[in-house]
């Protein structure tokens, strides 16, 4: 693999509120401005689940179809490697309510997901770490005080990305575990012989092991990087260690409660924080500032991103969901040097966001932005069009001549261009601004009131 995979492009067909979008992206920085409710965290969430063939947010899979569809499609081309040795890779993820009506015949009984790699049908564990992707979100800012169940998926999806035997040994482990809960109740209820449980428990304690050393091994990586802004964090594993020894155990107790009551699944760990003049770690749930848990789940996440280059050698795609409303100016800085180096997408409501992060001016002017404004509808049944920065006349785009790349502005729909000036002046302004501090030489500019009068 390289050191560089990054996606292209994504086509989104009835997934959640979208319902035919096809999005192009930077190999740098894409920024997606938008208003809230719009379905910006919607194609964040169409990319991670072709990352990791699940949602992050979810419940269950068929939340993601759109409400009046049976069938939602995710598409996605990337690009592996540069130059002579670049690649292309197509993901898909197909899913369904479990059945399609075909006519007037009765509904036919399909796939509920269905997860392709260059057009060929996969399981989860070969389609799940193809593209790696870290994402941060303000959901992820509750690591440190939600329930341990929040932070074991956050181990697993990390290692989920970089460890096919890891993904093997969770999906078996999540079956076996499932098995022997039914066996337990049962027991209880029937009164089954405990024999029933022997082939079950051997394999929940190997595969739990596996689960349990890769885990530790994530977070004695993740302690071992530098602090951060002179804070120096650390995670602390509670590991609910598995061996026939502690089912022996507890054996009454899971008979009477109808669960397994050790292993991975009960794994958790902490955040502490120590500082230079304190001798004793706090923790950070109990004891941390509002800010200080905010810098640990950032220390978290910048972490992850180096777990993955470290094992993979591949940087991975930077998600970036609205988290610069949720970050003070010294926290935005650091989240924009790690966004250097990989591919990024952002998303935010904020239609001045690029004048408010300090060298952005630098960064664009390299050509490495790309603005994406009012990508998506905002009401239902509008159609997105898109126009293009080409210069082909002033009533199809504002035209700034970039030699490249030609930056995409999507507006949302109306009768004609001109009449969305006057509602959106305030945003078109900021991507203006931006647009022209990207090059000192733009040809071809035309203002906005140049633009209303022709």
């Amino acid at each position: 693999m390289s050191e560089i995979m990054s996606v292209l492009k994504i086509h989104l067909s009835n997934f959640r509120n979208i319902e035919d979008k096809l999005f192009e992206f930077s190999p740098k920085i894409t920024v997606i401005v938008g208003p809230n409710a719009s379905g910006k965290t919607n194609m964040l969430e169409s990319l991670f689940l072709l990352s990791a063939g699940k949602s992050f947010r979810a419940r269950i899979e068929e939340e993601m179809i759109n409400y009046d569809e049976e069938i939602s499609r995710v598409k996605g081309l990337f690009k592996d490697g540069v130059g002579k040795g670049e690649s292309k890779i197509k993901l898909e993820t197909v899913l369904t309510r479990g059945e399609i009506g075909v006519g007037t015949a009765k509904p036919e009984k399909v796939a509920r997901k269905r997860l392709l790699i260059n057009g060929v049908s996969k399981r989860l564990i070969d389609f799940a770490g193809n593209f790696k992707m870290v994402l941060f979100g303000p959901q992820d800012l509750e690591l440190v005080t939600a329930s341990p169940s929040v932070r074991r998926r956050f181990l697993d999806t990390v290692l989920s990305q970089v460890d096919r035997e890891f993904r093997r040994a969770s999906l078996s482990y999540e079956k076996g575990l499932r098995q022997r809960n039914k066996l337990l109740f049962r027991m209880r209820e029937e009164g089954l012989p405990r024999s029933q449980l022997l082939f079950w428990d051997r394999l929940i304690i190997k595969n739990g092991n596996y689960i349990s050393q890769k885990r530790e091994e994530l977070i004695n990586f993740i302690n071992d990087l530098p602090s951060l802004n002179e804070q120096d964090f650390a995670i602390e594993y509670d590991k609910s260690a598995i061996s026939q020894t502690r089912l022996e155990q507890y054996k009454n107790e899971e008979v009477a409660a109808a669960t397994t009551l050790v292993g991975p699944h009960r794994d958790d760990f902490c955040f502490k924080i120590k500082k230079p003049d304190n001798k004793k770690a706090r923790e950070l749930a109990r004891y941390g500032s509002r800010g200080e848990q905010r810098m640990g789940v950032l220390w978290l996440k910048l972490a992850e991103r180096a777990f993955i280059k470290s094992v993979t050698g591949e940087k991975p795609t930077l998600l970036l969901d609205d988290i610069f409303s949720e970050l003070d100016q010294d926290h935005r800085k650091v989240v924009m040097k790690a966004s250097k180096g990989q591919q990024t997408i952002i998303t935010t409501a904020d239609p001045h966001f690029g004048k408010k992060l300090e060298n952005i001016e630098k960064m664009v002017g390299g050509k490495r932005m790309r603005i994406v404004e009012n990508f998506i509808k905002q009401r239902r049944g509008a159609v997105v069009k898109k126009y293009w920065t080409k210069p082909v006349g002033p009533k199809e785009a504002l035209r700034y001549k970039w030699r490249d790349p030609w930056i995409p502005v999507l507006f949302w729909n109306t009768d004609t261009l001109r009449e969305i000036i006057s509602p959106t002046r305030q945003w078109i302004d900021s991507i203006c601004s931006i647009c022209s501090s990207a090059d000192n030489n733009s040809e071809s500019e035309i203002s906005l009131e140049q633009f209303k009068q022709e």
